[in-house]
């Protein structure tokens, strides 16, 4: 039997948490013969909700499920860490705009950032859920500078499910049958999903769908961009939890396992300054993954039209910038 790894989750009493722990635990994120600890990170508020997590947790009797450890202090949480997945951020609140929610979660982030530099193992990879994620993860490795950046990503992965969904139920296949989906940009309405590259069973999904140009850019485009707040008014008020726990597993599974032959995913990652974005940002990009690293995919024919989509979530990544430099250092 392997030795154990040590997985941190911060925010792990809330709802993406429930769904994401046992799971985990199940072996479903780095598979059925890799024994875990899971470090379990929550504010001192949340602690009383530990008790029937855990409770739970026991009663599963998960054979992979070495140890929990609960508690409200960072190092603790991160200690030793080999995988630390950030999905703790205070949610978006009624007339809340976007700089407020930077406001109220940045130094979160900034806090984390260094916890993870102090007390995490050196070749940790950290993934961030929390909101707005892009920034969030460009705060959490500027403030670990002796960590490697490239262990940093910000999920995309939940938009780019929903883009494949989209297309699945629309062609009539298997989400399957799809590959090289791209999400662009920043996790916000103004992400580009992007369907020039996609394919089914190597033929182009733009060749099979000639006739539905009106379909993808008022449909399929605005619908991945705001599937987050559509699920919030389906669910009364409740943010998709399920769906993104699931593409918390398909994120790290990949990084870590690699990406299926012939397909890429989206991630959130530190730009080299291809497609015209700067250095300087975490972006969504096509990337394949092998033995543990990404690679972003690069020298695909971008239209003017679809330039210009992704400049537009870009200056937003810088907007999200400004709004918190104090934070970088």
């Amino acid at each position: 039997m392997k030795p154990p790894i040590r997985i941190a989750v911060t925010g792990a009493t809330g709802q993406i948490g429930y769904s994401l722990l046992y799971r985990i635990a199940a072996g479903d994120m780095f598979g059925h013969d890799q024994p875990i600890i899971l470090q379990l990170h929550d504010i001192t508020e949340a602690q009383s909700f530990f008790k029937g997590i855990i409770m739970e947790l026991d009663d599963c009797a998960f054979p992979l499920l070495n140890q929990v450890i609960a508690t409200d202090n960072l190092e603790v949480a991160f200690g030793d860490a080999d995988f630390a997945l950030l999905v703790g951020a205070r949610p978006r609140g009624e007339k809340m705009e976007r700089k407020d929610l930077l406001a109220a979660n940045g130094p979160i982030f900034r806090q984390q950032g260094k916890t993870l530099n102090s007390v995490a193992k050196r070749n940790i990879k950290v993934l961030v859920v929390g909101n707005p994620a892009n920034t969030n993860a460009f705060i959490t490795l500027k403030n670990a500078p002796d960590l490697d950046p490239r262990n940093f990503s910000a999920m995309l992965r939940l938009d780019h499910n929903r883009a494949l969904s989209q297309v699945a139920q629309k062609i009539n296949v298997p989400v399957s049958k799809i590959n090289k989906m791209i999400v662009w940009g920043n996790h916000s309405n103004t992400q580009f999903p992007d369907l020039s590259h996609a394919t089914v069973e190597n033929q182009k999904i733009l060749e099979l769908m000639t006739q539905d140009s009106d379909w993808i850019n008022d449909t399929f485009i605005p619908t991945v961009q705001n599937r987050g707040s559509a699920i919030i008014a389906a669910r009364q008020g409740k943010s998709s939890a399920a769906s993104a726990a699931n593409a918390i597993i398909n994120h790290m599974r990949d990084w870590v396992f690699g990406t299926r032959e012939n397909d890429w995913v989206s991630m959130g990652v530190l730009s080299t300054g291809c497609y015209d974005i700067p250095t300087g940002v975490i972006y969504s990009f096509p990337v394949t993954c092998k033995n543990g690293q990404y690679q972003i995919v690069e020298d695909l024919k971008i239209t003017p039209s679809d330039h210009q989509r992704m400049q537009q979530s870009y200056q937003e990544l810088l907007t999200e910038q400004e709004a918190i430099k104090n934070l970088f250092n």
